[in-house]
């Protein structure tokens, strides 16, 4: 499933190796972006994707 949030979409998985969420960007699935939770995961996937 894709979400959209503040023009980035996205589809979260959970890595169970690292016990941590994944944030992925839907149109580029090389950003990808981990944390602790769902929103931690999209926080990181924003910054990512502003300094890029």
């Amino acid at each position: 499933m894709t979400f959209n949030k503040e023009n980035l979409a996205y589809r979260i998985a959970f890595d169970s190796n690292t016990n941590q969420f994944m944030a992925i960007d839907s149109k580029d699935e090389q950003h990808v972006a981990y944390g602790v939770t769902i929103e931690h995961a999209i926080k990181n996937l924003n910054a990512k994707k502003a300094s890029v």
